[in-house]
């Protein structure tokens, strides 16, 4: 099992930064993808950034194209945390914003079904 915690999440203007963490513990891999993700209400949760690696190789990071030059998503494997360093926050980036881990290197890193481990969200909140 693996366990993850997002943190960081808050009350903002629109313009303002955030970067959120997921720590994670438990099972280790050899290669993994994580993947963040968001979930609006009333709509469905959908991607915003991925990050794949094997052993201290990054092998991609990968955007929506709604977050692509405004979101920046990096790891630190010591400290066991992806980030999630959001600027230029608009109004419609509000949600619970989700990290999800699959413990294999993954072509599929926009399909939420692909992911093994979810954590419970952060809320993200941007006001005009």
């Amino acid at each position: 099992q693996v366990q993850l915690v997002e943190s960081g999440g808050g009350l903002v203007l629109a313009g303002a930064s955030l970067r959120l963490s997921c720590a994670a513990s438990g099972r280790t891999f050899s290669t993994y993808t994580v993947g963040w993700f968001r979930q609006a209400p009333g709509k469905e949760r959908a991607f915003v950034a991925a990050v794949s690696w094997s052993g201290g190789t990054t092998i991609y990071t990968a955007y929506a194209d709604s977050v692509k030059g405004r979101f920046t998503i990096s790891r630190n494997n010591a400290k066991n945390t992806v980030y999630l360093q959001m600027n230029s926050l608009k109004p419609e980036d509000t949600a619970v914003y989700y990290c999800a881990v699959q413990g294999r290197g993954s072509l599929y890193y926009t399909e939420a079904l692909r992911y093994d481990y979810w954590g419970q969200g952060t809320q993200v909140t941007v006001s005009s």
